[in-house]
């Protein structure tokens, strides 16, 4: 499972988003600034821990994640793709998905448990543009990547929205941060056993 193996899909129907983006007169760096601002919204919401916030915070999340896509396409179209853009969009993504668990933990009451999660998450990035520093290549492979942990985040904000109860002691927001803190130090090593085992 990883929404990123649909990334060229996803391009195609990016193409009236990144017109209008270059006809407002955005450049990449805009758009990724935005897309933050966005998770920064997502974090806030998701703190604050009341239906309407939780609903309004699923969909900051998932303007977050559509805009990460717009950024780099916008690029391209543009003709200005550079490592500085690529450095600024991978800065950013990383502090937007702190704030945005740190939120959900926040909202929950429960720091540990976020602190779990934000380590997974964080590794599991790491190992992605770590793999490609020593030379095999950007990874996005593993159990989850970044576009499916959005989508995970952006569908359980809807859920906790309507859905306020507990399960076997957690809330859908708890279990959420529990689900991140397993699989995303499971994909994080399972990126670094790919990646070891092309290496040795």
């Amino acid at each position: 499972m990883t929404l990123d193996q649909y990334r060229d899909t996803a391009d195609k129907l990016l193409a009236p988003f990144v017109s209008a983006a270059d006809t407002a007169g955005l450049s990449p760096n805009g758009v990724s600034v935005i897309a933050f601002a966005f998770a920064v919204a997502a974090g806030v919401a998701f703190g604050i821990a009341d239906p309407l916030w939780y609903g309004l915070g699923a969909v900051f999340v998932f303007l977050n994640g559509w805009l990460d896509l717009v950024d780099g396409a916008l690029a391209r179209e543009q003709g200005v793709s550079s490592k500085a853009g690529d450095m600024l969009d991978h800065v950013l993504d990383r502090y937007a998905d702190i704030v945005v668990l740190v939120g959900l933990a926040a909202g929950i009451d429960s720091f540990a448990l976020g602190l779990a999660a934000v380590t997974g998450v964080l590794m599991t990035s790491y190992l992605g543009t770590q793999i490609q520093a020593v030379g095999l290549g950007r990874a996005y492979g593993g159990l989850v990547g970044r576009a499916d942990r959005l989508a995970l985040i952006g569908i359980t904000g809807l859920v906790a929205a309507v859905y306020t109860g507990t399960i076997a002691g957690f809330t859908v927001v708890g279990w959420l941060l529990v689900v991140f803190a397993i699989i995303g130090h499971f994909t994080a090593l399972q990126r670094f056993w790919g990646a070891w085992s092309d290496l040795t």
